[in-house]
C-alpha cells in the first residue's frame, strides 16, 4: 500500500477530518451556518453506507489480523468552484458524511479556509479537548496507587 504524501497540507487536512470524524452532524452543521454564504455543492456519487474489514495486531507489533467489520459512511462532493471533498465517517450518519465532506471541500480553497478553521474546527476541537480532560479527571479520581513492602532478607 502507498503512503500518502506527507505535506503541511496533508497532515493539516487529516487533522481537520479527525476533528470533524469526533464530531455531531449538528455540531459541524452549526459551525457551517456561522460562516454564512458558501458555494453551491453537490454530490458527486449519491452518500453511501457499507462495511470495511478492521484489522489489526496482537501486542500492537505482531501479525495482522481481522478483528470484525465496521459500518461506514462515504460521501463525495463538489463545490461551484472546483474543490472536491470527500469524508468517510464511521456509522450510518449521512448528513454528517455529506457535511464534512463539505468541509473538507471549503477547506480547500484559499477563499474559505481560515473561515472552517475558525468556525468550524477551532470550536469543535475546545469542545472535545474540553470532553477528553474530564474523561481524564474521572479516570483519574478512580486510581488505585499501590505499594510493595520488600521484605527483609532472611
Amino acid at each position: 500500500m502507498l503512503a500518502a504524501p506527507s505535506t503541511p497540507d496533508a497532515t493539516a487536512r487529516r487533522a481537520l477530518m479527525a476533528v470533524l470524524a469526533d464530531a455531531s452532524a449538528q455540531d459541524i452543521a452549526a459551525g457551517l451556518q456561522a460562516i454564512g454564504a458558501r458555494p453551491a455543492w453537490r454530490e458527486l456519487r449519491p452518500t453511501q453506507t457499507g462495511l470495511v474489514m478492521v484489522r489489526g495486531r496482537i501486542g500492537g507489533d505482531g501479525a495482522p489480523f481481522h478483528v470484525g467489520e465496521a459500518t461506514v459512511t462515504r460521501a463525495t462532493v463538489e463545490l461551484a468552484t472546483g474543490e472536491i471533498g470527500f469524508a468517510y465517517v464511521l456509522g450510518r450518519d449521512q448528513e454528517k458524511a455529506r457535511l464534512a465532506a463539505q468541509c473538507d471541500a471549503l477547506w480547500q480553497g484559499a477563499a474559505f479556509r481560515d473561515a472552517i478553521e475558525q468556525q468550524v474546527v477551532a470550536p469543535l476541537r475546545a469542545r472535545q479537548e474540553a470532553a477528553r480532560e474530564r474523561e481524564r479527571e474521572r479516570t483519574a479520581a478512580t486510581r488505585v496507587e499501590f505499594m510493595t513492602l520488600v521484605r527483609g532478607e532472611s
